[in-house]
Order: structure tokens, then sequence, then C-alpha cells
């Protein structure tokens, strides 16, 4: 209710450049590139990481309008970013890295943080991207069979080595919510950072019978290739 409020009295504004519009079409534009490749870490367990395809590099307008969706309530955002990876995803199956029917697999979230924020923004998008494959042709569902643990921590602010302890064994499996069965994945995510969450994420997947075709983010902190 003090959301819908504030937004009559103070119209939400563009997070990547103050524009009043939610979102603007110069800020949107940075994620209307093709998915480019990130290019692996040069860490011993590279391996562990499925392909994984980001939009943009992780800063400017798209670091601010992630943070703005996470952090600070910005519940408007996940639907439009969404989007933008659901345009990546037709154009990824166009070329035939991923193949339809797509399987979107939300990147796991800690439960308590979902709730701090009203909702898991990485749901939203999925749920996005999916109704824009639909539109394109492409049959596509949502499968948000992955969590985290008790025992993580936020991942802010820890180095590759760390990530991966604070995931290790701490990612869960949620049966009801699982895509059917044997059918491969694409996993979502909005930034790789250093591709623990993704090594970790696909783990389980691989254990439950479900390959991880691609993983695909809307920003990447690793360089991506030309």
């Amino acid at each position: 209710m003090w959301t819908t409020l504030l937004d009559l009295v103070l119209p939400r504004t563009c997070p990547g450049c103050g524009a009043a519009v939610p979102w603007c079409a110069s800020c949107a534009a940075v994620l209307g590139g093709r998915p480019r490749r990130v290019l692996p870490p040069p860490t011993d367990d590279a391996s562990d990481v499925p392909p994984a395809y980001a939009l943009t590099r992780y800063r400017g307008p798209v670091r601010a309008a992630v943070l703005a969706a996470k952090e600070h309530g910005r519940r408007d955002l996940p639907a439009v970013l969404g989007d933008a990876l659901g345009a990546a995803l037709v154009r990824l199956t166009a070329v035939s890295v991923v193949l339809a029917p797509l399987w979107l697999v939300p990147a796991p979230t800690r439960p308590a943080a979902a709730r701090r924020r009203g909702g898991d923004p990485m749901t939203a998008m999925a749920r996005a991207a999916a109704t824009v494959a639909v539109a394109a042709g492409l049959p596509s569902g949502v499968a948000p069979c992955l969590s985290t643990g008790r025992g993580a921590r936020d991942s802010v602010g820890l180095d590759a080595a760390a990530r991966r302890a604070n995931l290790q064994g701490r990612v869960r499996w949620h049966g009801r919510a699982a895509p059917p069965s044997g059918a491969p994945v694409v996993l979502l995510d909005d930034v790789l950072t250093t591709g623990a969450t993704a090594a970790a994420a696909a783990a389980v997947l691989h254990r439950r019978g479900h390959p991880v075709q691609a993983v695909l983010t809307l920003a990447a902190v690793p360089p991506m290739a030309r």
C-alpha cells in the first residue's frame, strides 16, 4: 500500500539515468544486442560452468536496474528485464544454441531474501522471458525448482573460492516445481560474477536428470566474446 501511495506522489524514474519513466528506451537499448558468450574465468573449475551468455557487462544502467530490482523494492523492473532475456532466448534458439521447448530455471535464491523483496525477482524475470518466447512461437515454461538453503550467506563481496564454499551442498531441489522428467533446461540469472552459482545449480540439475543447455544472464562481470 505504501509503495503504491509513494508512486502516486513520487513517480518512479529510470534507474539508469533518472528520466521520468520507469525504464527509458535509451537504457533499455543496452540490453537489446545479441547475447554474447561469457569467457570462462581462469580457474580450475571453469569447466563446471555450462556455456554462459550475457547481454552486456555488469555496469552502467543495467547494474543500476538490477540493484533497484533486488535491493530497492522496484517490483516493476523484473518484468521489463525479463523481456530482454526472452528476446535473447529467441535469438539463441534461432542459431540453435538452445533448443525448444524451453524450460527456464531461475537461479537459486535464499527464501528469506525473496520474502524481503516481496517475491523472487529472478522468477519474475523468467516468467516474463517465457511469455516473450511463447509469443515468438517457442514452447516455454518456468520451473522455479532451486533455492539456496540455510547457512548460505549473501555472496556480495565474496571471492570465487568463498562463493563456491558458500554454496557447497546448499542448493536445494524442489521436485514439485521441476521441469518434466529428463527435460533440458536453460538457467537464468541476473548477473554472472564468478560462475559459482551457475556451477552449483547446474550440478544439482544434472544429478536430477536435467542437462543445462546454457546459462543466460542480463550482465556479466568477466569479459565477453566479441
